[in-house]
């Protein structure tokens, strides 16, 4: 549980950050565009990428803030935005756990593709191209919560409850792991960041529990045949498959770096 009670740490601190006006010179803005310690400017890469091809053109402030934000989870971090800074992932898990303690199944059951989230990646970029405004930022489910969080308001709260019908009654972490573009985009471009979970084969006792909990299955295909940093850009690094293993197989590394020094 450390690695969920620290997500929701890390998540709800930066609300309370965003929200309180007296923690302005430390954090603010919102998670599009924000100032840190009334300094360094942190934009969305993801929106700056729309707005530019909206607009053809580029304010270097921005784009110098989404450099800082895109170079962070690019290099080190990953995905982890998903997991340990997007307010949509406290109510994807919620309807998870919801489901899981009910023993819900689904209404109807939705075959979905895995590769849906680029598609819908791709409309958006294209779409901000042909219509030149950001379709993604003017639409964005994220976004509306995030603001309503921030800023107050009660619309947020209807757009939280469709997500979260929809991942508890229809198709479990559709929201995140099929449809959402954003998470797409740092699904591409987080393959080869530091930060990776390793297995480690001869400690497994293959119980599969990771797998059972894991949000992007697919990402631990080497779980019972071989020793495998996971390395798909879908892993969103939220440490569930490290807390419910208890073989010590699965935890943390900075990528080759600890290999390196264990030699």
């Amino acid at each position: 549980m450390k690695y969920l009670i620290l997500r929701r740490m890390v998540q709800f601190s930066i609300l309370i950050l965003f929200s309180l006006s007296a923690c302005s010179f430390i954090l603010k803005g919102n998670l599009s565009s924000s100032v840190l310690f009334s300094t360094i400017p942190l934009s969305d890469p993801f929106a700056l990428l729309q707005l530019m091809l909206a607009s053809l053109q580029v304010d270097l402030a921005v784009l110098s803030g989404a450099l800082v934000i895109f170079c962070f989870y690019a290099i080190f971090a990953g995905r982890a935005y998903c997991a340990w800074v997007c307010p949509v992932n406290i109510i994807t898990d919620f309807a998870n756990f919801i489901r899981i303690k009910f023993k819900l199944s689904p209404i109807k059951t939705i075959n979905v593709n895995k590769n849906l989230r680029y598609y819908v990646l791709f409309l958006v970029l294209l779409f901000s191209f042909i219509l030149s405004f950001p379709v993604f930022e003017e639409f964005s489910y994220i976004g509306i919560i995030q603001r309503g969080i921030i800023f107050g308001g009660i619309s947020w709260i209807f757009i939280a409850l469709i997500i979260f019908c929809i991942d508890a009654f229809l198709s479990p972490r559709f929201t995140c792991s099929y449809f959402c573009p954003l998470g797409a985009f740092w699904a591409l471009v987080s393959r080869f960041s530091l930060l990776k979970v390793r297995y480690n084969l001869q400690k497994c006792t293959k119980c599969y529990k990771c797998i059972n909990v894991c949000p992007e299955k697919q990402v631990l295909w080497m779980i019972g045949k071989k020793d495998q940093d996971v390395t798909l850009g879908e892993c969103i690094r939220c440490g569930r498959c490290i807390d419910v293993c208890g073989d010590d197989a699965l935890g943390f590394s900075i990528i080759n770096l600890r290999r390196e020094n264990e030699k």
